[in-house]
């Protein structure tokens, strides 16, 4: 696949279908994305790979937690903020009336919401999750080169016909994500990530979100 198809053709997928992907084209496209690029070639990410019964023991130990609502909050982890200034609350309430209308989920409808979200701890049934992590020691320069890193992965993905889903919805429950991988406690969490082949027939699989206009992003000085 040429490079620019991948990158326009790349979105989050909700729903996968549940054939396996070879270990062998999980290594290449890792391999791949290796070449991603690091400030000075620190190379600081660590990625951690399950499938099988431990996917499925993180699954389970994760939806416990949800369920009983012992989740952290992202504020914890300095991952977002308490508050959302308006633009960036937009966006985020965008896509996600997007998915939802999709899916038939009226707002207000708290049960069905929390159904929905809690499918990211499915994995959205993919059959391969991914965590990405970085030394805790690192400052924000590093979570830059590990996004960087997390890109290259999801366009190599695309390369070998497979879809992903980046999710930041595991990061309120990390402890059974740690005790499954036996990730040692000096890492950080930077993302999840399912991968797998992208199931053609979900509905929420149409979901494309919206970009915003170049002229309201685009700082040109200089130019003629």
């Amino acid at each position: 696949m040429d490079v620019l198809e991948a990158i326009l053709s790349r979105k989050s997928i909700r729903a996968f279908k549940p054939d396996p992907v070879p270990k062998t084209t999980i290594d290449r496209i890792l391999q791949i994305a290796q070449r991603a690029p690091s400030g000075t070639n620190t190379q600081p990410w660590h990625i951690h790979v399950c499938a099988g019964d431990v996917k499925q023991a993180i699954t389970n130990d994760v939806l416990a937690l949800s369920r009983a609502g012992k989740g952290r909050t992202y504020e914890e982890y300095d991952y977002y903020p308490a508050q959302w200034k308006d633009i960036h609350r937009e966006r985020r309430r965008g896509i996600g009336w997007a998915l939802y209308g999709l899916l038939g989920i009226k707002k207000g409808d708290r049960e069905a919401s929390a159904r929905q979200g809690a499918r990211n701890f499915l994995f959205f049934d993919a059959p391969v999750g991914l965590f990405i992590t970085v030394d805790a020691y690192l400052g924000r320069g590093s979570w830059s080169d590990a996004g960087m890193y997390a890109q290259t992965i999801m366009l190599a993905a695309k390369g070998f016909g497979l879809d992903t889903c980046p999710q930041a919805a595991w990061i309120p429950y990390q402890e059974p994500i740690y005790r499954h991988l036996q990730i040692p406690e000096d890492q950080s969490l930077v993302t999840g990530m399912s991968l797998g082949y992208a199931d053609p027939d979900a509905i929420e699989n149409t979901v494309v979100s919206e970009r915003e206009a170049l002229e309201n992003v685009v700082h040109y000085r200089g130019f003629e």
